[in-house]
């Protein structure tokens, strides 16, 4: 053996392991997430998050028109070769989905401890914060001194007729205010609900933020939206005033985000951490003073003066894992409804 090649063998090896180990390391400080928060609002947080954590994050957003569906359909897809770390949800319900799949691995993060009890799973499978409500958008300028309407069900008022507008309900957040008055209605009322709408020549949006669009432009007079797309357009200068509907019936959708660890994802320790991160008080901060305009779920966190919390108005009772169900079950009547197909309904009306 030639012993005077050993040492330089020796150092060879070592190179070779130390960049195998770099390799696995610059791999491993990476996280994954799929999320539904429009970008132009996650995309800060988890810009900072990269930035006090050092990991890099593959972020992957959804679009605007299939809010919500399309990122939960790939994840079902991939189901069994999880690509994402994280899913972080604009509502409660799509990750509702995913826990009943079984395809969410259990975590608490170390930041949720403030976090109202009912906003979070003992299970540790999902934890929810930085709410959203449903609210009603009207163009003050359109109306000019005529009367407010003042609940979801003012949407069948011949008096709005033609001039009323809602997002595409087979998508995003009105799929879930759908699932909502489904399950607070029962099936035939909703139905009835739907055929109403129909009825009274209700415009069928692309998005929510189409719906902002076209209120703010006094296109339509006056649509059901969320608070951030209305926040938006309050900031942009547009003649426009938000409603808290049903106040005094049953109450505002309150919508929190939530985030839950994807079961078999690639980076599981990163997931965790950035888990621990969107649950945060900071986090919560952020997304009050961001343009969304998020609603904090501590009654603690500072906010603008002219948000309002949860607190200061009736918030519609729902339990988030029963209109997960809901929602599934009645998406393909939803569907059919965006379609223009047929709705069969009985002749209750809605009350």
């Amino acid at each position: 053996m030639n012993t005077k090649t050993t040492p330089r063998l020796t150092w060879l090896a070592a190179c070779v392991l130390a960049l195998i180990f770099a390799g696995c390391e610059k791999k491993s400080a990476e996280v994954v997430i799929y999320t539904s928060v429009d970008q132009v609002f996650s995309e800060p947080v988890l810009k900072d998050f990269e930035k006090e954590t050092g990991i890099k994050v593959r972020m992957v957003f959804d679009t605007e028109e299939t809010k919500s569906t399309g990122l939960l359909n790939r994840l079902l897809a991939e189901s069994a070769h999880p690509q994402a770390d994280v899913f972080w949800s604009n509502d409660p319900v799509r990750s509702q989905v995913l826990v009943r799949r079984e395809l969410v691995e259990p975590y608490v993060p170390s930041t949720s401890v403030d976090i109202p009890a009912s906003f979070k799973d003992p299970k540790g499978r999902w934890v929810a914060f930085s709410a959203r409500a449903r609210v009603i958008l009207l163009n003050k300028k359109r109306l000019g001194d005529g009367p407010k309407p003042t609940g979801v069900k003012d949407l069948l008022d011949p008096r709005w007729r033609g001039q009323a507008t809602i997002a595409n309900p087979a998508f995003g957040t009105t799929t879930m205010h759908l699932a909502a008055l489904f399950n607070a209605w029962g099936e035939a009322k909703t139905r009835k609900f739907l055929k109403g709408l129909r009825e009274n020549q209700i415009r069928m949006a692309s998005s929510n933020g189409e719906v902002k669009r076209l209120v703010s432009t006094g296109e339509m007079l006056w649509g059901l939206t969320d608070t951030d797309d209305a926040a938006v357009a309050i900031k942009s200068g547009a003649p426009v005033e938000v409603i808290y509907p049903d106040e005094k019936g049953m109450g505002t959708l309150l919508m929190p985000t939530t985030a839950v660890l994807i079961r078999g994802g690639p980076h599981m320790a990163q997931g965790k951490k950035l888990l621990d991160y969107l649950a945060s008080k900071e986090t919560e901060r952020k997304l009050a003073f961001a343009p969304c305009a998020q609603l904090p779920l501590r009654e603690d966190v500072p906010t603008p003066a002219h948000l309002r919390k949860a607190k200061t108005f009736t918030v519609m009772q729902v339990d988030y894992e029963k209109i997960a169900t809901v929602m599934e079950k009645i998406h393909p009547m939803l569907r059919d409804w965006a379609e223009g197909k047929p709705i069969e309904t009985t002749s209750q009306a809605v009350e």
